[in-house]
């Protein structure tokens, strides 16, 4: 059976929240717990942190999470090597206390804190068994488990071609994949004792330690995933080391987590958020009446409010601009007609007027983006100096090649958006009426919520039941053009648009193993020209840098222009003053 004896001999009585009326009644009823005050600093009235979303978690588990709203809920349930300072996004340590690197770059030795706990958070009696201490194995099992081709780890296919063995692994058929395979000593990496990791790389990345922060690298307790399987992330079940417990996820419902108070005193961070209450609610309009009154503290702001809201000097103080560093696109699959063709997937980049799509679609929130990595990012083009852009008479000259000119006998085309995200297909087909004289009718375009929308992406799925273009957004996990061309868009890891290998690969793993920054300046260069110059690829259409205005209570304070871009948002950096919070509810 599962061990919850406590290794110190006492359970940790974790402070309970008290649900404050967040909702209008028949929204989300709330329940009152007990308090049990563990910490004198701690108010009364336990500091809540409000929020709505229409996204759902996809995953709790470090290795498989991949959308921002898992990989936030990641962030703050599991500690790394490494972090993201949240104001400075610089790679700061978290268990480890230090690092040595060989001299020819392969050989990463890190040093680890032994003083960090396992710890079980039983929602029913709102309490936390100490399991026992994280240690190195942990890191090895963590590591070594998101190789694992049986997980479809899309972040375990960005870290193999790093980590030595790796590869070999997560490349393997999963028909063939074996325990003894996955956890044996073909992946290089190792625990001499418990406070001590080694990782062995395939060739001297220079930016590994720009991606020691990432999630998928974190400690996982072999004993629970062993002891419940597919559902060791269940609350209840769940074994974490980080500033939170999972308290509840409830589909369609709320998540809610509460913050682990026996954590190092180092380790809490300088907020002092005590729960991250979040509901789900579909509709933005909603969201933003929650807002208004109060109820949230934070919320984006529905397109057709935004102009308003922006010149509304009710909101002064209260509304912020924030740049995350995502890029927005289209994927093409490539697995099927008509985007098979390269000039249909040119033609259809061609067509997309981004500055117009901001405008009117956006309400002025973004920067076009003609190329993939964007400014902030070590080696990154210049923005829009590579790539084609909007041409239209460059986009039916295209179409033309593929075989479909003036649009005759163009298939039928499935476009995917994700919730909220329809108009955006809309404004494409629309784009492909005008500038290529398509049917209307041809264009399906269908919102799905965005678990589904990967899920039916995935490289995996049976070409059949992929739709031929889709919307996605890729945001930065480290500040390296690798991360953009390499991770997403390389025919070697887990590509969603299934382009097959070309030159341009052998370019992408000779910019990665290059230490000379100039020298990979020049070669990042050409590879978004291969990617989106006059002859390029296209395996995706670039949109736009994201960025959106979005509100905050006075009395929400944090890094909030900063924290998020690298990784998960770090709830232990904001604040909540309580006081006024419910002083404004009246």
């Amino acid at each position: 059976m599962f061990n919850n004896t406590l290794r110190a001999g006492t359970v940790i009585a974790v402070l309970l929240m008290v649900l404050v009326s967040l909702v209008p009644v028949g929204l989300v009823a709330a329940e009152d717990s007990t308090i049990t005050v563990t910490a004198q600093y701690r108010q009364d009235v336990p500091v809540q942190r409000d929020t709505a979303s229409a996204n759902e978690v996809s995953s709790l588990d470090p290795a498989v999470g991949s959308d921002v709203i898992s990989i936030t809920a990641v962030e703050n349930l599991f500690l790394g090597l490494t972090d993201s300072d949240p104001v400075t996004n610089q790679v700061v340590p978290e268990l480890a206390t230090s690092w040595t690197v060989s001299d020819d770059g392969l050989t990463w030795t890190f040093n680890l804190r032994n003083d960090v706990n396992w710890m079980q958070y039983n929602p029913s009696s709102d309490t936390a068994a100490v399991i026992r201490p994280v240690v190195a194995g942990d890191f090895v099992y963590g590591i070594k488990r998101a190789c694992d081709p049986r997980l479809a780890s899309y972040y375990g296919s960005v870290v193999a071609p790093v980590i030595a063995g790796c590869g070999v692994v997560n490349q393997t058929p999963v028909e063939q994949i074996t325990d003894d395979l996955v956890y044996g000593d073909t992946t290089q990496v190792a625990a001499p004792d418990d406070v001590t990791l080694v990782i062995t790389l395939e060739f001297p990345a220079g930016y590994f330690l720009s991606m020691t922060p990432l999630w998928v690298l974190r400690p996982t307790p072999r004993e629970a995933i062993e002891e419940y399987g597919d559902e060791w992330t269940a609350p209840g079940n769940i074994i974490t080391n980080g500033p939170y417990f999972a308290q509840e996820v409830t589909r369609g419902v709320r998540r809610v987590f509460v913050r682990n108070e026996a954590l190092p005193a180092d380790l809490q961070g300088a907020g002092n958020l005590d729960v991250v209450n979040t509901i789900l609610v579909e509709d933005l309009g909603t969201q933003f009446a929650l807002y208004l009154d109060n109820q949230t503290d934070t919320s984006n702001i529905p397109d057709a409010e935004v102009q308003g809201v922006i010149a509304d000097p009710e909101y002064e103080g209260e509304v912020r601009q924030i740049f995350d560093l995502a890029v927005s696109y289209f994927g093409f699959a490539h697995d099927k007609a008509p985007f098979d063709n390269v000039h249909a997937r040119r033609a259809f980049s061609a067509i997309l007027d981004r500055q117009a799509f901001i405008d009117q679609v956006q309400e002025g929130r973004g920067v076009p983006m003609i190329h993939f990595t964007p400014p902030g990012m070590a080696h990154a083009a210049p923005i829009n100096e590579i790539g084609v852009g909007f041409d239209p008479a460059y986009a039916k000259s295209e179409l033309e090649a593929a075989g479909y000119p003036d649009c005759q006998g163009f298939p039928n085309v499935d476009i995917v958006t994700y919730t909220t995200a329809g108009d955006w297909g809309e404004f494409w087909a629309s784009s492909a009426e005008e500038y290529l004289g398509c049917d209307p009718s041809l264009f399906t375009i269908e919102q799905l919520e965005f678990s589904v929308l990967l899920e039916i992406t995935d490289a995996d799925a049976p070409t059949e039941d992929r739709p031929n273009a889709w919307t996605l957004l890729w945001g930065p996990d480290y500040g390296d053009a690798n991360n953009w061309v390499g991770d997403v868009l390389s025919c070697t890891v887990s590509n969603r648009v299934k382009r097959p290998c070309t030159e341009v690969d052998d370019l992408i793993t000779e910019a990665a193993s290059v230490s000379d920054p100039a020298e990979r300046d020049q070669l990042y260069a050409e590879i978004e020209e291969a990617f989106f110059g006059p002859e390029g690829e296209f395996p995706i259409a670039p949109l736009y840098l994201r960025s959106d205005y979005v509100l905050f209570k006075s009395w929400y304070t944090g890094p909030f222009e900063t924290d998020g871009l690298f990784g998960g948002q770090h709830w232990n950096a904001y604040d909540i003053d309580m006081a006024a919070k419910l002083a404004a509810r009246g």
